[in-house]
């Protein structure tokens, strides 16, 4: 199957093959001109997919501020919910 330009996946996708590609990765069944050029789109995957958060993180901005708020609150995870959380405050 041919894969997509990076330009043309959408965020979902975009994580949907960078977890494939470390799973690939992390097997450690691939040479290493595979596992290279598996590292290289994996990285070019996850630099398309921060632009997109921040592009779309801008435009929630820019929606608020037109709503009369200024500013975006941090999400905080309650006691009960089951996300593991070490005491760094960093999801596990």
């Amino acid at each position: 199957m041919a894969k997509k330009k990076l330009e043309n996946l959408s965020f979902e996708e975009s994580l949907i093959e960078l977890d494939t590609i470390v799973q690939n990765l992390e097997q450690g069944e691939l040479s290493l001109e595979e596992s290279m050029v598996l590292f290289e789109r994996g990285l070019n995957l996850s630099q398309v997919s921060q632009n997109k958060l921040q592009a779309a993180e801008q435009k929630v901005k820019i929606l608020l501020e037109k709503n009369g708020k200024q500013q975006l609150s941090d999400f905080n995870l309650s006691d009960d919910d089951t996300l593991g959380k070490n005491t760094s405050g960093v999801l596990l």
